[in-house]
């Protein structure tokens, strides 16, 4: 795997707030954009955020900021730039030669933190996957050393080009190899499914860090890694849980995120099996992140790519324990926003609302999990009963 050591720097983070798009939205990714750089060790010091129709072709955030992001850079010797898109290799190109630090978008930093949190041999194939899919169209930008050593364009095709022929047939044939191993890995992890074909199958889903691991510890009473960073799970987990008499097996899938990068969806389309072969998915929630509706339409959106947006789904708004609001003045006549919103009326909106059953709890201290936990066994009792009608005697 691409190697992916960790050393504590400073970076400044970079977005744009496209057209349609309020410079408040832009910030709140660039919040999320800061917990992943916090997740992969960075120390942010400071946010840049621009205003454009769309993102400048050359230099993602036009000339003139730049030069403001390079000002900043010298001033405070930072070395590191993160960008909230995925950025081109031209882009890539011209802003590396005008800020003369390290430059990462996105994607490099999501790849980053994937790799570095990859334990079993299925995640890492799909993760060093990923990262060769991505590095292979900005090879060239990996060469521009040699730029010093040619003089001019005419007759100058040797050394470099060549030596960038040969990454790439490299790269290439490392990409077939992988997708081969994943093949492989594949049809063991179909044989493995098979084996559990006799029970009723759940999965979590959700946003990343909204309390998938902790509830899952919770309801299978096991060990599953939980921890308050961005991709804190990334290998699927599958525990036997027994609520009442009636086993059922509860898997632990990959966070979605917004922008994740594509090369990552398709790399990890294996470990979303779990997902597109359960019977009963429950869909998790941090209802006390403020921007809770946008990560519930991403994973919605996912979802549905997959083919798995008609199945059967419990909502699970998680963390009510950290959930406030600011109670309005009597005589303030001012229209609610959302941190006016007390949790007992969301609960009335999302119940009217979603056409699926909904459930307000805290994983961590476990208040309202009774209730969840005997709707959940009825679930899978009726699931159970129409696949396996002569076992009725489980219950």
């Amino acid at each position: 795997m691409i190697s992916t050591e960790k050393i504590s720097e400073n970076a400044v983070l970079v977005g744009v707030a496209v057209q349609n798009q309020s410079l408040e939205k832009e910030l709140e990714y660039l919040d999320e954009l800061a917990f992943l750089a916090e997740t992969a060790g960075v120390e942010v010091r400071k946010i840049f955020t621009q205003k454009l129709t769309t993102p400048d072709n050359r230099t993602y955030v036009g000339k003139g900021k730049l030069e403001e992001i390079k000002n900043y850079l010298d001033a405070e010797d930072v070395k590191m730039v993160i960008f909230d898109d995925e950025l081109s290799p031209s882009q890539l190109r011209n802003i590396e030669a005008e800020l003369k630090v390290k430059v990462l978008d996105r994607t490099t930093l999501i790849l980053d933190i994937f790799a570095s949190r990859a334990r079993t041999a299925h995640s890492k194939v799909q993760v060093e996957l990923a990262q060769y899919e991505y590095l292979l169209p900005r090879l060239t930008r990996m060469w521009t050393h040699l730029d010093k050593q040619r003089g001019g364009s005419v007759g100058m095709r040797g050394p470099g080009e060549r030596e960038i022929e040969t990454d790439r047939r490299i790269v290439r044939d490392r990409i077939t190899l992988l997708k081969e191993k994943l093949v492989e890995i594949d049809k063991q992890k179909i044989t493995q499914r098979k084996h559990r074909e006799s029970m009723i199958r759940v999965a979590l889903v959700g946003y990343t860090n909204v309390g998938k691991s902790t509830l899952m510890n919770v309801l299978s009473k096991s060990d599953v890694f939980a921890e308050n960073k961005l991709f804190a799970t990334l290998d699927t987990t599958v525990r036997k849980v027994v609520i009442g008499n009636l086993p059922f097996l509860l898997s632990d899938t990959v966070g979605f995120i917004r922008k994740l990068p594509h090369s990552l969806v398709e790399s990890f389309k294996s470990t979303l099996d779990e997902v597109r072969e359960s019977d009963l998915l429950i869909h998790v929630v941090d209802i006390s992140h403020p921007d809770y509706e946008d990560q519930l339409n991403t994973v919605k959106q996912t979802l549905s790519e997959i083919g798995c947006s008609d199945k059967p789904t419990i909502m699970l708004f998680n963390k009510i324990d950290n959930y406030t609001f600011v109670e309005k003045e009597a005589d303030d006549l001012t229209p609610k926003t959302k941190e006016n919103i007390s949790l007992e009326e969301l609960k009335q909106h999302w119940i009217a609302k979603e056409n699926s059953p909904s459930f307000f709890i805290s994983a961590k201290t476990k208040e309202n999990l009774h209730p969840f936990r005997d709707f959940v066994y009825e679930q899978v009792k009726q699931l159970h009963i129409r696949r396996y009608p002569y076992d009725k005697f489980l219950y």
